[in-house]
Order: C-alpha cells, then sequence, then structure tokens
C-alpha cells in the first residue's frame, strides 16, 4: 500500500468528511479551503486549483490560478473538531498551472534550502521556544493573571488551559518539550522537540492554529503579538539550531571551552555577520521592534554569549556525554514571523559562515571583566528592509521574486503606521503644541 491509498484508507476509517488543505501566504499567515472525501483521491493525484492572489499578503492585484498539491506526509486528522464527520488537515505544495513549483511558495523555498545542505550530506534541525499571551478578548488587554516565571496555580490560571493546548498537539503527532508560565502576566511558553526544519515549520503554524482555536473553546484569545503591553517583557521564538551529518551533531567539540566546533564557530560567525540583513524576515512587523528594547530581555547587541539576554546569539549549557545537545540558540525571533523563510534565511547565514570561514569574535558574557563592544541591531522595519533588499545572500537563498514582494508587503505596512496618530501623539503633543 503506497501513501496516498494508505491516506485514502485512514481517511475513511476515521469517518473524514472533509479534508483543509493549507498553505502559507508570505506574510506567514495561514490559509486553507477544503475539499470533501469524495475529491481526496482526485487532489493527492491532480492537486486542486484556487485563487493563488491569496498568498500575496496585502498587495494583492490581480487573480491567479494555481495548484495546491497535498502532502501526504502531513494527514492529521484535527482533534478539536467533531469525531463523527471529522475534519483532517494536509500543507501543500503550489505549484503554477504548468505544474511548475510557484517560486514564491514559501514551504518550497524552505524545501528548495534544506535540499541543498542535504545534498552535502547535512541535516538542519530546529527547536522552537514559542511565547503567546492569553486575553480575555481580541478587543482589549484584559489579563487572565498575574503570574510570573515558571508561577503555579492559583497565579498561573491558564495552566489547564495551556495542558489542552499540549495535549492537542501530541494528539497531532506534535511533540512537546515543556511548557509554562513566562515572565509577563498572562503571558506563555511552549517549547516544541527539535526535529528537521520543514517539519518543525509546519509544526509551528500547527501550533499556532491550535493554541487560538483552544483559547476559543475557553472564550478567550490568544495572541502571538510581538510586543502587546510596554511595561512587560514581549514574545520572542528563540530558535535552537544544530547541523547533523551522518547522525553526527557536528556543532560538537569536546575539547573546545564551550564545547563548540570549528563548524559550530564558523556557522555562528555567519549569523552575526548576516543577521542585520535576514532581520526584516525574523522581525518582520512594524511592532516587532517595540520587543527589542534595554530592559526587557531581548536581544539589543549584534553579539553571541552563554550568559547575557541582551546577546543575539546563546550557546547552551551542554552536558559533557551528550553531544546531541550543543545547539545554537538564536534569540531574536519572534512568533508573528513566516516560520518558512526564517529557517531558510538563517539556515543560509549560517552556511555562509562555514563556506567562508568567518571568524567569530570574542564573546559577550557578564561575567567577563571588559565586555566585548558589540554593534547595534536594526531598530526599525524601515532599516531592515534597506538592509534585506540589498542583500545578495537573502536574494539568493528566497528568490528576487519573493524578496521584492515582500518588500512591497512591508512598504504598504510602514505607509499604513505612518498615516495612523497614535495615543502618544495626542496625549504628548495636543496639549503643548
Amino acid at each position: 500500500m503506497d501513501n496516498r491509498e494508505y491516506i485514502i484508507k485512514t481517511a475513511h476509517d476515521n469517518d473524514v468528511k472533509f479534508i483543509r488543505l493549507w498553505f502559507t501566504d508570505i506574510l506567514g499567515f495561514l490559509k486553507s479551503f477544503a475539499i470533501t472525501i469524495n475529491e481526496l483521491e482526485d487532489a493527492l493525484v491532480e492537486g486542486v486549483r484556487f485563487d493563488g492572489s491569496t498568498i500575496h499578503g496585502f498587495v494583492r492585484k490581480t487573480e491567479k490560478e494555481m495548484i495546491a498539491m497535498p502532502d501526504v506526509e502531513t494527514f492529521e486528522i484535527l482533534p478539536w473538531r467533531p469525531k463523527s464527520n471529522s475534519v483532517a488537515r494536509m500543507f501543500c505544495y503550489l505549484y503554477n498551472p504548468d505544474m511548475t513549483p510557484y517560486e514564491c511558495d514559501v514551504r518550497y523555498i524552505l524545501y528548495k534550502n534544506l535540499k541543498k545542505v542535504s545534498d552535502k550530506g547535512y541535516l538542519f534541525y530546529v527547536g522552537p521556544e514559542i511565547e503567546f499571551f492569553l486575553f480575555k478578548n481580541s478587543e482589549s488587554l484584559q489579563l487572565l493573571d498575574h503570574g510570573g516565571y515558571f508561577d503555579l496555580t492559583p497565579l498561573d490560571s491558564a495552566s489547564d488551559i495551556r495542558r489542552q493546548m499540549v495535549l492537542t498537539l501530541e494528539e497531532m503527532g506534535i511533540g512537546v518539550k515543556s511548557s509554562h508560565h513566562e515572565g509577563a502576566p498572562s503571558q506563555h511558553e511552549v517549547d516544541l522537540r527539535h526535529d528537521d526544519a520543514l517539519t518543525i515549520a509546519d509544526n509551528i503554524m500547527t501550533f499556532k492554529t491550535v493554541t487560538k482555536e483552544i483559547a476559543q473553546q475557553n472564550n478567550i484569545y490568544a495572541s502571538f503579538m510581538p510586543k502587546p503591553m510596554s511595561q512587560y517583557n514581549g514574545c520572542g521564538m528563540h530558535i535552537h539550531q544544530s547541523l547533523f551529518k551522518n547522525e553526527v551533531n557536528i556543532f560538537y567539540d569536546s575539547t573546545d571551552e564551550y564545547m563548540l566546533s570549528d563548524i559550530a564557530r564558523h556557522y555562528i560567525a555567519g549569523l552575526l555577520k548576516h543577521a542585520p540583513e535576514f532581520f526584516a524576515v525574523s522581525n518582520q512587523w512594524v511592532n516587532s521592534y517595540k520587543r527589542l528594547c534595554y530592559g526587557f530581555e531581548a536581544p539589543i547587541d549584534l553579539s553571541w554569549s552563554v550568559n547575557n539576554p541582551s546577546s543575539l546569539i546563546r550557546i547552551t549549557t551542554s552536558r559533557t556525554d551528550n553531544p546531541n545537545s550543543v545547539r545554537v540558540e538564536l534569540r531574536n525571533p519572534d512568533p508573528a514571523c513566516n516560520p518558512y523563510l526564517l529557517f531558510s534565511a538563517i539556515l543560509a547565514a549560517g552556511l555562509s559562515g562555514i563556506e567562508h570561514n568567518e571568524p567569530l569574535p570574542k564573546p559577550n558574557n557578564l561575567n567577563d571583566k571588559k565586555s566585548v563592544s558589540a554593534k547595534s541591531l536594526p531598530s526599525n522595519l524601515s532599516d531592515a528592509l534597506k538592509l534585506f533588499e540589498k542583500s545578495s545572500l537573502m536574494r539568493q537563498a528566497l528568490g528576487d521574486k519573493l524578496v521584492e514582494l515582500f518588500i512591497e508587503n512591508k512598504h504598504y505596512e510602514l505607509d499604513q503606521y505612518n498615516r495612523h496618530i497614535t495615543d502618544y501623539e495626542i496625549q504628548t503633543y495636543l496639549p503643548i503644541l
């Protein structure tokens, strides 16, 4: 029995009546349309036609017919839907009508980048720490609790809701490493078990959907907005990374002070060198830069360390008897980014460092006698976009057309933002001007 036959049989055995075909637009929003079980067999062979302009974000211009081809490896039944007449989902690759891959399909872009490294014998593994807020509704910032970091009930009043989220994820085959209350009131974190980058990108999109569904079932609202409240920490999505070859973590070296191999050091140096160029991808919203401020446990320096929360990259403390535990943690991304583009961009940056033997500067550890002077990171979306647009590495990794379409979307966002009059301006300037 091949994969297609297995999916069809599984669907019938579980009384599946509808299959949602999922894909992600250029801005990282999950899009979907449904087919019935009667259309599944044809969909697995020929794909399903749809209006492709839906993946262009804010700058939809003309309708363009495209084909969504389900990835049979991603078939899962949605646990929050009824058990009878149940609903399943599959992620899709997007094709032009002539069945050539669509060059702005973010999932295919990541697939291509991973294929390049797999041809060299590498496997790129990532593990995300995803932070989010739970509010009473989507119209206000009404908190559910006043708990803090790792607090337990009664301060963490949403612990049962988090439990529902984790159980739902596990029912869908998504491994969860841990979950806990985060530092700000009503803020939470769920850490997904590391896996290959394409699987994790799919898992992040699924996680965000599950989180919002479970919150809605409990009459509350889940938000992945990077910085909803000025007085508290924002939401990050730290990404732990490692490269494996022949099932061996090639970032590990037992003789090094930080157990980092030369390859790992060059990889980190590549991330540091090219981080300003991929910032528009990892922190893609105007609001993203409100999070990256001093005093809120967010990175503000273009540096690496083992214990400095203001550094861009942290090396996690590892067990000497477990080489697989050596990972590089990138701390600037936020959960509102597009994970497919993020993983493509950071992989390209790290590999560039390896290929060019980029030297790694000294770490910026808190206990060092002399602090390393580090360059600042981009402080706003406009500056980040200028660096992104000029980057030949990002264009090579993501494609010229994707880069131009992404920039067009972001300029639209900036224009809308710049036209808006904020409460701060009214409160500050109206009484004195």
